[in-house]
């Protein structure tokens, strides 16, 4: 994908005059909000395709063209023309307003964001599946995925360093929104990954991509995802995303309060979080009185 998003930036850097200059700008803007680099991919690539479709920058074209370009991306049924449309959008918004468009802006349509639970995968299809791959790695990286509650770039980024053999947590770094945290790390975990380290010697990076110091691709993270859900027999639609909603899910199965999960998901917002509660298949509790356990001795003799 990143080749992909050089080659429509090149492109579009060349073929469209004030191009370059749009994408620099884009690179100082993100970089001194803090933003994400996926934020830059995203809107440069998108934008670049908009600009070499209609040979013009943003601002050049007219609303009634943009319009019908964006509905072109919506009515289509392939899935990377959906994601386009999404980027785009907000691509185009990022971009007005930081030339000083703000009524193009406004004029964009909203995204409708989908009213949909995640998928979670109960503990027996958890099993086939870590058991599954036939790569030690592939193993080691599905599972740390579920038992911290990784997203897929966290994985990526951590490094050999990070984990705290002693101290059993993981340091997840600049994550996210900027954000470090500190998950735990389980003892099932612990001895799988001095297993793995001991048989493969990663160096620098904890999963280390085609190049020694260089980190697993995020590609190769999925492949080896979809190629352990397929020998598994998992029928559900999932993704390494789903490793993470297990985990949440799972916590607040198990008792773990709302707020403690939020800090270990790494959510800057409670509301993020809640939506776990709608799949959490949580024991419920009848209601009493707090008198009784107050006197719980005298009330068990009643």
């Amino acid at each position: 994908m990143k080749n992909q998003e050089e080659t429509l930036v090149a492109r579009a850097s060349r073929m469209v005059p004030g191009f370059e200059r749009v994408y620099k700008q884009l690179q100082t803007q993100i970089a001194i909000r803090g933003q994400s680099t996926s934020s830059l991919h995203n809107y440069a690539r998108c934008l670049a395709r908009l600009c070499l479709h209609f040979g013009r920058l943003p601002e050049e074209v007219c609303e009634d063209e943009i319009n019908e370009y964006l509905a072109s991306l919506a009515q289509s049924t392939i899935s990377p023309s959906k994601s386009y449309f999404k980027h785009t959008v907000y691509g185009l918004r990022y971009y007005y307003r930081l030339v000083g468009l703000n009524p193009k802006a406004l004029a964009l349509p909203s995204i409708k964001h989908d009213n949909k639970l995640p998928v979670v995968l109960n503990r027996g299809e958890l099993r086939a599946l870590f058991k599954a791959p036939q790569l030690l790695k592939h193993r080691t990286l599905l599972a740390l995925i579920y038992s911290a509650g990784l997203r897929v770039q966290e994985a990526c980024n951590l490094k050999l360093a990070d984990i705290d053999f002693e101290r059993m947590s993981i340091h997840v770094r600049q994550s996210k929104y900027k954000k470090d945290r500190i998950v735990p790390l389980g003892k099932v975990m612990a001895f799988g990954l001095r297993r793995y380290i001991a048989a493969e010697h990663p160096h620098v990076y904890l999963f280390n991509g085609k190049e020694l110091d260089g980190p697993m691709s995020t590609k190769a993270m999925q492949w080896a995802m979809q190629e352990a859900v397929k020998k598994a027999g998992i029928q559900k639609d999932v993704s390494l995303h789903s490793l993470r909603h297990s985990y949440a899910t799972h916590l607040l199965e198990d008792g773990v309060n709302i707020v403690t999960l939020k800090e270990l998901l790494g959510h800057s917002e409670i509301t993020t979080t809640m939506i776990y509660l709608h799949v959490a298949q949580c024991a419920v509790m009848q209601a009493g009185s707090p008198i009784d356990s107050l006197y719980a001795e005298q009330c068990a003799r009643l």
